[in-house]
């Protein structure tokens, strides 16, 4: 069996589905965290539950070039493999997968997803064949890890749902949501944030404390929906930003709502050409 630096003993970095699914012959209770890789502390609390709450936790790294619908999107998103490893290994996870795009692709994927047109909101409407190329991967990886639990944060919520949908109602693998994790500005973590310098990241918390205000200021106001375009508005002209959306919906089928009950702000914007998503 072939693994990548020798000098991570303990934890065992595999390279391909083979060497994977002999390492996992004969266990059980595996927790899976699957990343695109530039680790930051809110893959860290999803990687400390699967060690909470299972035997064995594996962790893949691979850059879903399916989820891209820009190539320059697709080559600019941060890797940092040997930073990656040191985390994982100082968390004392079992077993990193870090295949290679021909592994994943090489077998038909049963489960074809194929969104409705009223399922085309939020990241859907913006980035064509995007939550198809994620739930794709996703099954792939849980048809060759066979997990029995996968964890998976909150910040994209519409991709937690079709998870769940598509991978927890299929494969005997339950779907864990996960909390958000946010940065001391109140950023929700994201890989990306790497791409962003000091000054994008404080714009980009700026941001994030006036929808939080926004939420729980909004409950005795009319017309929600308005005011939220008119801050749509305020914050391009404010931040020079460019806003995809900035939506209230209900938090558990995602349709437009007018009440602040049992709903949450979602929005997603570029500053500096680096694409943020957030839900508050």
């Amino acid at each position: 069996m072939f693994y990548l630096f020798k000098s991570f003993i303990q934890m065992k970095t595999l390279l391909n589905n083979i060497d994977l699914n002999e390492a996992l012959i004969g266990k059980s209770n595996i927790g899976f965290v699957p990343t695109m890789g530039s680790l930051h502390k809110g893959h860290i609390s999803l990687i400390k539950k699967s060690l909470k709450r299972s035997k064995i936790t594996v962790v893949s790294i691979f850059v879903n070039p399916k989820q891209f619908n820009n190539k320059m999107d697709f080559k600019k998103y941060p890797r940092n493999i040997k930073k990656d490893l040191n985390i994982l290994k100082r968390l004392k996870v079992d077993f990193v997968f870090i295949p290679k795009t021909r592994d994943i692709f090489k077998s038909k994927n049963n489960i074809k997803i194929k969104l409705k047109k009223k399922e085309e909101i939020l990241c859907a409407k913006y980035r064509k064949g995007h939550f198809e190329g994620v739930i794709d991967v996703m099954t792939r990886l849980t048809k060759i890890v066979k997990p029995s639990k996968i964890f998976t944060g909150e910040k994209a919520l519409k991709q937690l749902l079709l998870a769940k949908k598509y991978i927890g109602n299929n494969y005997d693998s339950r779907i864990i949501s996960c909390k958000k994790i946010r940065d001391k500005n109140k950023v929700a973590l994201s890989s990306r944030n790497f791409l962003l310098n000091k000054n994008e990241l404080i714009t980009a918390g700026k941001i994030a404390k006036k929808l939080i205000s926004f939420k729980k200021k909004g409950s005795g106001k009319h017309d929600l929906k308005k005011i939220l375009n008119i801050q749509k508005n305020k914050f391009n002209r404010l931040y020079n930003i460019r806003i995809e959306y900035l939506e209230l919906r209900n938090k558990n089928n995602l349709k437009i709502t007018n009440k602040i009950r049992n709903a949450k702000i979602f929005i997603a914007y570029y500053i500096n050409n680096v694409r943020l998503i957030d839900n508050f």
